[in-house]
């Protein structure tokens, strides 16, 4: 009787073990999904969030190289070089040029379109390295990114439409500080130069549909993705016998599920600059997918921070010998503050009984507000785990 006893308990914490490790597998998957609808949300929905995300971006040199030649295209395809020479040729036979002068200068339309070309090309780039290029870029990100809101929500607010189920970035106003500029280098030929719109297209109509239902899946999850997994988490904990152990597991568990998605943002980033359009841009390519992901890699390091502690919390407190000797160690340490406050002169009062006695019930407090700070942050990042941890440390030193 007691060897069935005894078998029985020992399957019983089999299965308890099994039910606790695919919690936590199913916790670990939750915790990458979360950090991933999470960041995708803020994206979409949040103008403030993705104009801080893709503002710096006006300063980098990679896409400053690629506005510089889209801009300069569109300019030369305004300006006719074939009636800039023949005006040049019939002004030179007026002021009484010998004719073979004339006929030469109409034989120069290709040094002086190379000439038009390097003119234009200058004079854009310093007018996308100027301050005036970041207010522009800014602005106009801003309206495109109320633009996708307004397609992929149907909201009424944006004053910016989707034309040719398209939206785009429209830089106009530099073609317009160019044109300035050119005409004021001597390039009267720039004042023709009707008002051109240049569009960079962030958004193809066919892809809309397919966002708004990646969307409405995000609005749904986005929020409580992560409670979920938080939830599962302690589900498998709970279930586990031995549970400060498997609260170690799904922390690491955690921290390895971030690993994991950091390095898979790694080998996209190779990947997606493998498959683009001949002649597009690597690096600026390149650059506007290291600014869009910034913040969800800020949020992979936070999370993996928080996983982090968490384990080395739960393994502290345990009866391994390093732990007790950290312990010891510390407790030695805090337990002489009050001889060494006494000592000189400071007073504790009943404050110091006061803590004593209900120091559970404060370190419960302590533990509750850093999980509020941290479930309430908009946006916590790495340092921000990393400081709350510190001072949740300080308060059960010195209770």
């Amino acid at each position: 009787m007691a060897e069935l006893e005894s078998a029985r308990h020992e399957s019983h914490h089999r299965l308890r073990a099994l039910g606790s490790t695919v919690l936590i597998f199913v916790a670990s998957v939750l915790a990458l999904l979360a950090v991933v609808a999470v960041w995708a949300n803020s994206i979409i929905r949040d103008t403030d969030r993705y104009v801080a995300t893709v503002a710096p971006l006006a300063s980098n040199p990679d896409i400053q190289q690629a506005v510089t030649n889209r801009v300069t295209t569109a300019v030369l395809d305004q300006i006719d070089v074939d009636a800039l020479v023949k005006e040049l040729s019939d002004a030179a036979s007026e002021r009484g040029v010998p004719p073979k002068v004339g006929t030469l200068i109409g034989k120069l339309d290709g040094p002086i379109t190379n000439g038009i070309k390097q003119l234009v090309s200058t004079t854009v780039m310093k007018v996308v390295s100027s301050q005036a290029f970041e207010t522009v870029w800014t602005d106009a990100n801003r309206r495109a990114h109320a633009a996708v809101d307004k397609a992929l929500t149907g909201s009424s607010d944006s004053v910016v439409e989707v034309k040719d189920n398209q939206v785009s970035i429209d830089v106009a106003p530099i073609v317009t500080q160019v044109k300035e500029k050119l005409v004021d280098s001597g390039l009267a030929a720039a004042s023709k130069i009707p008002d051109v719109h240049t569009d960079f297209v962030v958004m193809q109509g066919q892809d809309v549909g397919k966002v708004k239902t990646y969307l409405r899946v995000l609005q749904i999850v986005g929020n409580w993705l992560p409670v979920i997994a938080v939830l599962v988490a302690a589900a498998g904990v709970f279930t586990a016998y031995h549970r400060r152990r498997a609260l170690i597991g799904a922390a690491i568990g955690v921290f390895l599920a971030m690993l994991l998605l950091g390095l898979a943002l790694t080998v996209f980033r190779s990947v997606y600059l493998d498959h683009l359009p001949a002649g597009a841009n690597q690096g600026a390519a390149g650059a506007f997918y290291d600014a869009l992901v910034r913040f969800l890699r800020s949020s992979i390091r936070a999370v993996g921070a928080l996983a982090l502690v968490t384990a080395l919390g739960a393994f502290f407190v345990g009866p391994s010998r390093p732990a007790v000797f950290t312990r010891h160690f510390f407790s030695r340490g805090i337990a002489s503050g009050p001889d060494v406050a006494l000592s000189s002169g400071l007073k504790l009062g009943p404050v110091g009984g006061f803590v004593h006695r209900f120091k559970t019930w404060i370190g419960a407090a302590i533990l509750l507000v850093a999980a509020i700070v941290l479930f309430t942050w908009n946006y916590p990042t790495m340092m921000v785990v990393i400081w709350t941890a510190v001072i949740v440390l300080i308060g059960f030193a010195i209770r």
